[in-house]
């Protein structure tokens, strides 16, 4: 998959992000013409900064580096790692050696006895990181000397390597804390190349270069995340000169294009919108009515309307261009199908044109975070498709503390995505273990064929074998879908043009801080 740069403002939004931050509303905040800082807004603030508790697990933590980091093109290269790990001919241990000399922001020495802290603890059943299940495959994690560390494996897992752009945090601070509610989630020491100098709650997250960083020190000196979770208030700031970039849904991003001040940066991602229909509602959980509503949908249509172009149809949680997705899977709407289905199953039209059966309307709430944009379109677009076969969706909005107690009874339009390896999405989003989890497995999905095909692929070394247990996967997605892959959306970024060496990466669903132009601001330079 390749990352598209493009001075065109057609693309699409993220809507919400894992990480971001904010300036306060009505204040000036822009850096005018000043290279060296920069203020950037977002969508939403992260929950935490600690990586224990799954900050910046994806890697791109501008606080925090991994053993190892992902380039432009998403290849694994050596962070604090000296190389990329030595593997063991069976698969089951990676020996990685440490780069010399890197210390935290605090001065103190990075050791192996950090890496085996952070990794322990983000295993460590009391720590609450939802992200745990990612590292299933660790068995132990031991320092060989002062400056390896190995870590043995429970079975061969294929792409571990890539895990390990999980975050380092110093023993020496975080030990004395409760992971969960200590002081180190919002005061947090990393080796990165800046560190945090303030935060506001729902306002902005501030922050400025580490001199000492071991890679050298960035050109941009001071970072401000603004927190600005309305799209129009974002591209209105960014407009009044408030802010020297932002993330745009395309519609807004599009009022950019004859502005020569500002470029507009288009990323590819895995991020999808989705239905997710929970198994325990009378409605959703009829998989009669799933099956109606995956062939009712025009996902076409969707990205042409609501995404302006700038996505793909979602036939399933990968993208069409990924190497892992199967294919043959591609279908359009087809409305006489949903009817077919519906009358099978005894789903008969009823008054105002709703579907019945044994008393029970086809009808059921779907759910979106306000102040998306996107999502809301989404929504409604998959509202009026449903109307055609039958089913009433009646769309509602809130904030995700008033969604997230609902999610086990009412559909949600969400979003996820992972890069780098069709497990470190699929898992998590569908495994019947972890369904109820947090926001893992939302509609509570249990397919035995779907277990099975990720057990596999998990636990395999084999492409070939882990290949065919993802096509499985994804086929039997079609005839029971758990959700209703909808789009898979392209984020697009306008930033004001004064700086250069600014590229985009293939990006998960998560994004923010952690993505756009600004994945590697460290290597920014000012215009000359």
């Amino acid at each position: 998959m390749t990352v598209r740069r493009r001075r065109t403002a057609a693309a699409t939004a993220a809507i919400l992000t894992g990480v971001a931050a904010c300036s306060a509303p009505g204040s000036s905040t822009g850096s005018g013409d000043a290279a060296d800082s920069v203020v950037i807004g977002v969508a939403s603030e992260p929950d935490t900064l600690s990586p224990l508790l799954g900050y910046g697990k994806d890697g791109n933590s501008k606080i925090f580096d991994g053993l190892l980091a992902r380039d432009a093109g998403l290849n694994l290269r050596p962070a604090l790692a000296k190389a990329l790990p030595d593997v063991a001919a069976d698969g089951l241990t990676y020996t990685y050696t440490l780069r010399d000399g890197v210390k935290f922001s605090d001065g103190e020495p990075l050791s192996p006895a950090d890496v085996v802290f952070t990794y322990d603890t983000v295993l460590d059943a009391k720590t609450n990181n939802a992200s745990r299940s990612e590292l299933d495959a660790i068995k132990n994690v031991r320092a060989d000397g002062n400056n390896k560390v190995v870590f043995t494996l429970k079975y061969p897992y294929a792409p571990f390597a890539g895990r390990t752009v999980l975050p380092i945090v110093p023993e020496h601070v975080a030990k004395g804390q409760d992971p969960n509610t200590g002081s180190f989630n919002h005061k947090p020491v990393g080796t990165g190349p800046y560190v945090l100098a303030a935060w506001s709650k729902g306002e902005k997250l501030t922050f400025k270069v580490n001199p000492d960083y071991w890679g050298g020190a960035p050109k941009v000196k001071k970072v401000t995340m603004a927190i600005i979770q309305d799209d129009n208030a974002r591209a209105t700031r960014l407009r009044s000169g408030d802010l020297d970039g932002a993330i745009l849904p395309p519609n807004l991003a599009a009022t950019f294009r004859n502005d020569r001040t500002k470029k507009t940066y288009e990323a590819k991602t895995y991020d999808f919108r989705t239905v997710a229909l929970p198994q325990e509602n009378k409605v959703t959980g009829d998989r009669a009515i799933r099956r109606a509503l995956d062939a009712a949908v025009d996902r076409q249509a969707m990205v042409d309307k609501i995404l302006d172009g700038a996505g793909r149809p979602a036939y399933g949680p990968l993208p069409v261009d990924d190497p892992w997705f199967a294919k043959g899977i591609e279908r359009g709407q087809d409305l006489v199908k949903a009817r077919q289905i519906l009358d099978q199953a005894g789903w008969k039209t009823g008054e105002g044109g709703i579907r019945v059966k044994d008393g029970q309307q086809a009808s059921f709430a779907l759910l979106y975070p306000s102040g998306d944009k996107v999502r809301q379109d989404h929504a409604l677009a998959y509202a009026s498709d449903a109307k055609k076969a039958g089913i009433e969706v009646k769309v509602e909005t809130g904030t995700w503390e008033v969604i997230e107690p609902r999610m086990k009874n009412d559909a949600v339009l969400a979003g996820f995505g992972s890069n780098g390896d069709p497990d470190y999405g699929l898992y998590t989003l569908l495994h019947s273990s972890l369904a109820g989890d947090g926001f893992n497995n939302m509609g509570r999905y249990d397919d035995q064929v779907v277990d099975k095909a990720l057990d596999t692929g998990r636990r395999s070394s084999d492409q070939a074998t882990r290949k065919a247990a993802y096509d499985t996967l994804q086929q039997e997605l079609v005839k029971n879908p758990g959700y209703t892959f909808l789009t898979h959306i392209d984020h697009v970024y306008v930033l004001a043009d004064r700086w250069d060496g600014l590229t985009t990466q293939v990006e998960p669903h998560e994004h923010g801080f952690a993505s756009g132009p600004w994945w590697d601001l460290e290597a920014w330079q000012p215009k000359k």
